[in-house]
């Protein structure tokens, strides 16, 4: 048993706490910060024990005291959280969602908002033998290994054969335990190896574009708690101007200075996965046709 296995079991037992059962929690801590006390700052081990307890405390509150002068952009102060128990709230929320697998022939419609009001919309075919889009650009299925040619610099190709392999937008074949999934995001990384922020921004790829089932999403956040270096944030806001907590990873030493570490911001309610502060998937659903919205 691993912690997604606490985590299922317990949410399966307990279900998760509303904002309005976390209230009087979060009024006392409000109370205890205004009267100056000290507050006791304590570093999670993730050992198995630690992870039944976070298991056992998923209906608990992160933290909710006044987060101070951080200059952490505009959003709203919402936690000085542990990293590790922000992620495995978000891999019980995912766990919880209900999912109604698409038939073959839909597509994975998908909106995503950018800082200025910009927009992104994609239709990724859900089992990847038909053709799709991006915006206004066709996108090639692949069927019996060949797709065609869309969009080519030499007008005579445009429409030829060429050889492929299908990319589904839903994913069945990931795996649906946060070791599993680790082992999956280090085998498939796409920087250095050993590189945290790019393992980071490979669970933003496989969380934006592409449908996952509800065990290997939950499994997907499990596993990025368990990658070095996390860092909880606050006064975060995602693409779309939505506040929340941010999950980051540092950037690799010896980094250019302009480099950013990935962030991901999460719901500080409910814990849903909104997005990063650059861009936030504002819609994802499947429909029955390219160029269908729900």
């Amino acid at each position: 048993m691993d912690e997604l296995d606490l985590i299922r079991d317990r949410a399966d037992a307990v279900g998760f706490a509303t904002a309005e059962e976390l209230a009087p929690a979060r009024d006392r801590l409000l109370a205890a910060a205004r009267t100056g006390r000290p507050r006791r700052t304590r570093r999670w081990l993730w050992t198995a024990g630690a992870a039944a307890g976070l298991a056992a405390g998923i209906t608990a509150v992160v933290a909710l005291a006044p987060a101070g002068e951080t200059g952490a952009g505009v959003g709203v102060g919402v936690a000085q959280a542990d990293p590790v128990r922000v992620l495995t709230e978000a891999a019980g929320a995912a766990l919880g969602e209900q999912a109604t697998p698409p038939r073959a022939d839909q597509y994975l419609y998908v909106k995503t908002e950018y800082p200025g009001h910009q927009t992104r919309e994609v239709w990724f075919s859900v089992d990847g033998t038909h053709d799709g889009r991006i915006g206004d650009m066709k996108i090639p299925g692949c069927r019996d290994g060949k797709a065609p040619i869309y969009g080519a610099n030499d007008p005579s190709k445009e429409g030829t054969l060429e050889d492929c392999t299908p990319s589904p937008a839903y994913r069945t074949d990931l795996p649906t335990t946060a070791d599993a999934m680790l082992a999956y995001l280090h085998e498939h990384h796409s920087g250095e190896r050993g590189d945290v922020n790019a393992l980071g921004k490979d669970v933003v790829t496989l969380a934006y574009e592409q449908a996952l089932l509800p065990a290997s999403y939950s499994a997907l956040f499990a596993a990025a708690a368990k990658i070095p270096g996390l860092t909880a944030l606050d006064h975060v806001t995602d693409g779309a101007g939505r506040p929340g907590v941010g999950i980051t990873w540092p950037v690799p030493p010896g980094s250019s200075p302009k480099a950013k570490p990935e962030v991901l911001v999460f719901d500080a309610t409910t814990h849903r996965f909104l997005g990063t502060p650059g861009s936030a998937v504002t819609v994802k659903t499947f429909v029955d046709r390219v160029g269908q919205r729900p």
